[in-house]
């Protein structure tokens, strides 16, 4: 039996499914061996409250079970179930000012923590990293983000639920798009990734999946080919569509678009008439589509965790408290070839970091992985067939072939 330590814990960043059931984990492993975990409050505000007196350390201590419910049902264990976090969470950025940076220093200190557990994405890791590099902490990382672009984890907590929550949102506007005769396109989250849209797609019965490492930009060959797609289809029997675009996807000649699904769907819409007008027999009907826009927004974030993710947050929550008894601190727990694993966390910022100054995304989708070949042999349009990997994937990759071995 190791000596009692004291454990604080912390979301950041974007909320998503499967963080409670992360700090439960954490709570039960940890209060199994006689450790105490302390609950930080919305992320590194949390610690400048602390300092600031807000917070009492008793009233910030976690129990097995997270709440109490009056009535007969004492004790019941709801946590994992839970979307959200109940530690709430912060998505600011980097704290510059050097007097709550010093705040935040001086929240750990009062603590007296043996190590905190930090439950973030790419850009929240590399801030508490930072952190943690100032003050002399002992930091493990725990990878969450339904944009599952956190580099050396094949998944992050809250990916396999917005995928769920996608898949389903695409199976029910299927029936309004085919009742309608309309061609139907939803916008999802990833950010610079597209794995939650190539995922969901397929998933949902896409006819078009549009990702960034593939698709980086709407330009005319692109939206003509989708027409011809949606023209094939007509001709086929079928007057409707269905379309998927990461909002990772630019514009035409590079811009970023606010909407890039209402961008999306006018300009099928006008490319449609514009075949229609050329007077070949293939495109006679195209002034007849209808399109329609959807963006689901921050409904992705939320919902019941899956049983996936709910294990996944078991099993990283475990992997975090074995780390801690074994004193190998700044670590990231990762997922890798269905096993949980650990990586230096050092080796992990500096591929975020080494990503972020070029401006690409330290986990794209591969454009030649399992799920694009799936998607392709399903008559799924992903965009051109590639000879080479698009320059920014493969930029991420070779950033990530610098890692050191997991362990």
């Amino acid at each position: 039996m190791s000596s009692p330590k004291r454990i604080g814990i912390l979301t950041s960043g974007g909320d998503c499914p499967g963080l409670n059931a992360v700090i439960r984990a954490v709570v039960k492993c940890a209060n199994r061996r006689g450790w105490d975990v302390i609950g930080i409050p919305y992320s590194t505000d949390g610690l400048i409250h602390i300092t600031e007196g807000r917070y009492r350390l008793e009233d910030l201590v976690l129990r097995e079970h997270g709440y109490d419910i009056p009535g007969i049902l004492q004790g019941l264990d709801v946590l994992q179930f839970l979307s959200g976090s109940i530690l709430g969470s912060l998505n600011k950025g980097h704290p510059e000012n050097p007097e709550a940076v010093a705040k935040i220093l001086e929240g750990y200190r009062l603590l007296n923590l043996d190590c905190l557990i930090a439950i973030g994405g790419d850009g929240s890791l590399d801030i508490m990293y930072d952190l943690a590099q100032r003050g002399g902490w002992n930091l493990i990382g725990i990878p969450k983000t339904i944009d599952n672009d956190v580099p050396f984890t094949e998944k992050s907590i809250g990916f396999n639920t917005a995928v769920q929550t996608v898949t389903s949102a695409l199976y029910d506007l299927t029936f309004t798009a085919a009742s309608h005769d309309r061609v139907m396109v939803v916008e999802v989250m990833g950010r610079d990734a597209g794995h939650l849209a190539l995922h969901s797609g397929i998933a949902g019965g896409a006819d078009v999946i549009l990702i960034p490492e593939l698709v980086p930009e709407l330009n005319p060959p692109i939206i003509t080919h989708i027409c011809q797609e949606i023209a094939a289809m007509r001709q086929r029997g079928r007057k409707f569509a269905l379309l998927v675009v990461a909002e990772g996807v630019h514009g035409e000649g590079g811009e970023k678009v606010h909407s890039i699904g209402e961008y999306l769907a006018k300009l099928v819409a006008n490319r449609s008439c514009t075949l229609c007008q050329t007077g070949d027999a293939n495109y006679c009907d195209m002034d007849q589509v209808e399109t329609r826009a959807t963006v689901l927004g921050h409904i992705q974030r939320s919902g019941t965790p899956t049983a996936s993710d709910r294990l996944l947050a078991s099993a990283f929550g475990r992997k975090a408290v074995d780390l801690i008894e074994e004193g190998r601190y700044s670590r990231l727990v990762v997922w890798e070839a269905g096993r949980v694993r650990s990586k230096d966390l050092a080796e992990v910022i500096g591929v975020i970091r080494a990503c972020h100054r070029q401006g690409i995304c330290p986990g794209p989708v591969e454009t030649d992985s399992t799920m694009v070949k799936v998607a392709r042999s399903l008559g799924i349009y992903v965009g051109p067939e590639l000879e080479l990997m698009a320059d920014n994937v493969q930029a991420a990759l070779n950033v990530w072939e610098a890692g050191a071995q997991v362990s």
